[in-house]
């Protein structure tokens, strides 16, 4: 078991430079991400110790010579032969901890690059331009390279009042289903289409140590619509997105609204939060909400033996997990990779899929 686990113990680099005394008195190591961006890490070290080949145990990593705030922090796991990063960013907090008849803990914090989004609020106005022209300019601001592909309308005005830059970012995505993260030093803002993520194969009593899987028609609905009034036509604006609107992403199985519709006939969604000035806008945003909600009919929250190809944007395929549940089309939508001395590497996911299986009733 000790073998195992050596094998994926993850190595730390500080500044570019690997450190091995943090592996040596690592407690416990947590990663997460999310589709809206920003991974975060803690880092839970032993601090006490020898220290330069010292006889007498002194107190570790409060000195700032290995670690401190605003340092570079890079975090790899895995196999030697199959060794993935999963964490690049900076060292945001620091913590130290001390209890009587305990050993005293320092406890690392870091985020990746888009905590300089997540630190900067400003009120700005944008005029036409889309949001994929509007996550530029925002990169643009930070002096990050940005990617975007997303379809939607051009907005005449956009208005971002006292947000930081990555709660607006965040709030113009959830409008037209777009992901943000971090990759290869760059922005990313683009639809899932555009996510390019790994294959796994996860079999249950395998790699797949523990999985909870759920059909849900709770928030599912037949249809989606979108008000408002164009002022300039003087008209009003009705749109509205169907079922239609997941079938580009699913190759079979039956659909949360197609099964709503066969036992509780028409279930309709008014979207009233926003105010479209456009019918390109509202088209844009019920289209959206609609795949919001067809996409997590299936929800799955699972744990691997360690799983470092996994990362958000992975699409999964399951095996074991039952006849309404089995198959491809899952997609990873948050992740946790964690590390401690009693289980070793562990993979956290949660995913989702527009489809159960096909069964015989």
């Amino acid at each position: 078991m000790t073998e195992v686990f050596g094998a994926s113990a993850p190595v730390f680099k500080v500044g570019a430079e690997v450190r091995g005394e943090l592996a040596r008195d690592l407690s416990r190591l947590e990663i997460d991400e999310a589709t809206d961006g920003l991974k975060t890490l803690s880092l839970h070290l032993v601090a006490e110790g020898p220290k330069d080949n010292a006889e007498e145990e002194e107190q570790l990593y409060l000195d700032g010579q290995i670690v401190d705030l605003g340092k570079e922090l890079e975090v790899s796991i895995g196999p030697s032969d199959g060794a993935r990063i999963v964490f690049k960013g900076l060292i945001s907090g620091l913590e130290a901890i001390f209890s009587e008849g305990g050993e005293p803990y320092v406890v690392l914090y870091a985020e990746d690059k888009l905590m300089k989004l997540r630190m900067t609020r400003r009120m700005k106005t944008y005029e036409n331009k889309t949001d994929a022209q509007i996550a530029e300019a925002i990169a643009d601001e930070h002096h990050i390279d940005a990617e975007a592909a997303v379809e939607g309308p051009k907005y005449k005005v956009v208005q971002q009042w006292n947000q930081s830059d990555l709660a607006f970012l965040r709030d113009r995505g959830r409008l037209v289903q777009a992901e943000v993260w971090l990759q290869d030093e760059k922005l990313h803002f683009k639809t899932r289409g555009h996510r390019n993520g790994t294959e796994v194969t996860l079999i249950q009593g395998n790699d797949l140590i523990d999985v909870q899987l759920r059909a849900d028609l709770a928030h599912q609905r037949t249809k989606v619509k979108v008000s408002g009034y164009d002022a300039k036509e003087r008209d009003t604006i009705d749109e509205e997105a169907d079922s239609d609107t997941i079938r580009a992403e699913i190759s079979g199985g039956r659909t949360g609204p197609k099964i709503l519709k066969d036992t509780f006939n028409e279930r309709v969604s008014y979207r009233v939060r926003e105010n479209p000035l456009v019918s390109g806008e509202a088209k844009a945003w019920a289209k959206a909400e609609m795949l919001r909600r067809c996409r997590s009919f299936v929800t799955v929250v699972g744990t691997t033996t360690g799983t470092p190809d996994m990362v958000v944007g992975s699409r999964l395929t399951l095996d074991r997990v039952g006849a309404p549940f089995n198959g491809d089309g899952y997609y990873v939508t948050r992740l946790r990779h964690t590390y401690d001395l009693t289980s070793g590497h562990r993979t956290r996911f949660e995913a989702e899929r527009a489809t159960v299986n096909e069964t015989n009733t």
